[in-house]
């Protein structure tokens, strides 16, 4: 008998805490019908929902990483702007 796939269900809740709430929450719907349809027998199914769930997790921590980043580069420019802003 085969195993089911893994259903990613862990990151999908540490993409939802930690990162994006909106794909993490679509990552968790995926990943909880895996075991579901699995069940039901649709084994294609099931790991295309496990895909899906992996999928939005990484852009999630993605999207998360890409917002980090423009808000240290907009504190970087505003900092330095404001160095420099009363000496001319």
């Amino acid at each position: 008998m085969e195993t089911p796939p893994d259903n990613n269900l862990v990151w999908a809740i540490l993409c939802t805490v930690l990162c994006c709430l909106p794909l993490g929450i679509v990552s968790i719907i995926k990943a909880t019908k895996v075991k579901e349809l699995w069940a039901m027998g649709d084994t294609i199914g099931a790991q295309k929902a496990a895909d899906d769930a992996k999928k939005y997790a990484i852009w999630g921590a993605a999207a998360a990483a890409i917002v980090w980043v423009l808000y240290v580069i907009f504190f970087i420019v505003i900092g330095v702007g404001g160095a420099f802003a009363g000496n001319y």
